[in-house]
């Protein structure tokens, strides 16, 4: 793998998309690759500054990420965006037709997209998205775009792979009520109220006051500075507001610094995703064709009535225990003093 991780290391964008295809193949042997290629570059310690974007569809996420992008460039800072597409539940396919939206974006030379398929993953982003951020941050970017696909209030997955989470909202979208409801609201560190342009800019402006409102009625969080979380209005078209939302997520992340809950931040994160790993795990040891026909066989138990789910789900967990007794060479690594 290191005839791969040197060139990511060496910012080679050629090289960077290889080893995405290679960490969302869902092949084993390749699986067994990119881990390897993960922990070379681990070590490595470069960090980027995660943001994270989502929103309802329609809301303008990709002409916002496309300004918004292009104004950071001109600044002379290296992007990259990792734009995930929701995926036909009926035929498994994705358009990935960002690449196609951000055209101006793409052709930046400082500027790196890569579209992946949701698939059946719940939550907004890729199965293997956090793994893209860790490789683009080994690839030297100094920020990285994590475009969500359209979302409800439930799906805040997002939260978890960034350092500042920026919820698009559009105008007339909701009132003071809709603002206190929890779930992504909760998440949130800036709303912006994209679409403030034309017609809609006092429409805009009314809904980012509903929503500046209903945000002081949330319990503060430890993690946000005084002000924090706030509501602003921007025009991705007319690009007027981005400079502002750069110079909020700019103060943010540095007193999140500052403060120390960046770092403590990345540690709670690090710590989910191992959790995550370990869960899907386990449920992949149920895809195997003995699994499949333990399962299946205990199945027809319940269905004839001649034990009850739970039983059957416990015969079948220690089926699993029995199978997967062997432990990791890390295991011994662990216990080491």
């Amino acid at each position: 793998m290191s005839d791969l991780a040197d060139p990511i290391l060496a910012a080679d964008r050629r090289a960077l998309a290889r080893a995405i295809t290679l960490v969302e193949s869902t092949r084993p042997d390749h699986r067994v690759q990119a881990i390897t290629l993960l922990d070379t570059l681990a070590g490595h310690g470069r960090q980027a500054l995660r943001i994270g974007l989502s929103g309802t569809p329609g809301v303008g996420k990709s002409t916002f990420i496309e300004a918004f992008g292009m104004a950071l460039c001109d600044q002379g800072m290296r992007v990259a965006v990792l734009a995930v597409d929701p995926s036909s539940t009926r035929t498994g396919g994705s358009i990935l037709g960002d690449k196609t939206r951000m055209d101006r974006l793409a052709r930046h030379p400082n500027a790196f997209i890569r579209p992946s398929p949701s698939q059946t993953h719940l939550g907004g982003v890729a199965r293997r998205t956090r793994e893209a951020v860790a490789l683009c941050e080994a690839a030297g970017f100094d920020v990285i775009l994590i475009e969500t696909v359209g979302v409800g209030q439930s799906e805040t997955v997002v939260a978890e792979l960034c350092d500042v989470f920026l919820l698009l909202l559009a105008p007339a979208g909701g009132d003071e009520l809709q603002g206190v409801k929890r779930g992504i609201m909760e998440a949130a560190d800036i709303i912006v109220v994209n679409k403030a342009d034309g017609d809609l800019k006092a429409t805009a402006t009314r809904t980012c006051a509903d929503y500046a409102g209903a945000l002081r009625l949330l319990r503060r969080r430890p993690q946000d500075p005084p002000g924090f979380p706030k509501a602003m209005t921007a025009s991705a078209l007319e690009e007027r507001g981005l400079e502002q939302v750069w110079a909020e997520i700019t103060a943010l992340s540095n007193w999140r610094r500052a403060e120390g809950h960046w770092a403590e931040r990345r540690i709670a994160q690090a710590k989910h995703w191992f959790g995550e790993e370990v869960r899907r795990a386990l449920l992949a040891r149920l895809e195997t064709p003995a699994a499949r026909a333990r399962m299946a066989a205990l199945a027809e138990a319940v269905a004839r009535g001649e034990t009850s789910a739970g039983a059957a789900a416990q015969a079948m967990l220690d089926t699993l225990e029995t199978s997967g007794a062997h432990h990791s060479p890390l295991d011994a690594t662990l216990q080491s003093p």
